[in-house]
């Protein structure tokens, strides 16, 4: 993957969105300068609801690497201290848990983060698909993030299941992540090519194609071109959206 100059087109990316109401897409960040919110509604504690919250946490990373800021809150049920305890195993960051907060703050957007079915707010609405709630519960002692990663695998509109072989393959995929990058660190750092940047910001752009940006660092780990340290780049700016923590063995041997 050659580093080439980012196109024209590429400096106009800007994060889009499918809203639910009308089935648009539309820009996630505002047409004038000034604050996102992001309103989850998540009234129950089960895998769905999870991974509502899950999509709402990229949708704010996504958002805060384009350059927008962002105010998150959280309107949960009477089980929301225990889906803010699972959030936090999974990576997601917290939310605050009263719209009272964000008053006087003159946000310019106002984007609600909603289960199929549930609620249906005013406004661009994003609408994710259920965990299939007759999979089975996660074996013990597996890695929350092998979960995230799992979720994140498959696109936030289509339903997911979650059984052991799911889990498995994506606890196998992060820890040869983890310990590709640890090894990669060990060589000399080099630049992202500019290619590279653009077609993952291109694929979490358009609508947060997860998926998209995955298939991205497979094919920039098997690149043959590539020097490690620009895979060590990659993977490392990637996570600051998937968050799935995949510098946690630097240092360990080569």
């Amino acid at each position: 993957m050659p580093a080439t100059a980012p196109s024209s087109a590429y400096a106009r990316l800007v994060l889009r969105i499918t809203d639910a109401r009308t089935g648009a897409l539309v820009d996630a960040a505002p047409a004038r300068r000034g604050l996102t919110r992001v309103e989850v509604h998540a009234p129950a504690f089960d895998t769905t609801n999870l991974r509502v919250l899950l999509v709402a946490d990229l949708l704010v990373r996504a958002l805060e690497l384009g350059g927008t800021p962002v105010w998150a809150l959280l309107t949960g049920g009477r089980e929301e201290a225990e889906l803010r305890a699972s959030a936090a195993a999974l990576g997601i960051r917290p939310f605050e848990g009263s719209r009272d907060v964000s008053a006087g703050l003159g946000e310019a957007q106002v984007i609600h983060v909603v289960g199929e079915g549930g609620v249906e707010p005013d406004g661009v609405r994003i609408a994710v698909a259920h965990v299939d709630p007759a999979a089975p519960a996660a074996p013990e002692g597996t890695d929350p993030i092998a979960l995230r990663l799992a979720l994140l695998s498959r696109r936030r509109d289509t339903p997911a299941r979650l059984d052991a072989a799911v889990l498995a393959d994506a606890g196998a995929a992060l820890a040869h992540w983890r310990r590709a990058v640890a090894a990669w660190a060990h060589r000399p750092s080099r630049p992202i090519p500019d290619e590279v940047r653009g077609q993952l910001r291109a694929a979490w752009e358009d609508d947060l194609d997860v998926p998209g940006v995955l298939r991205v660092l497979r094919r920039v780990e098997n690149e043959p071109d590539l020097p490690d340290g620009a895979r060590f780049e990659t993977y490392a700016y990637a996570d600051r959206l998937l968050g799935l923590d995949l510098t946690r063995d630097l240092g360990t041997p080569a």
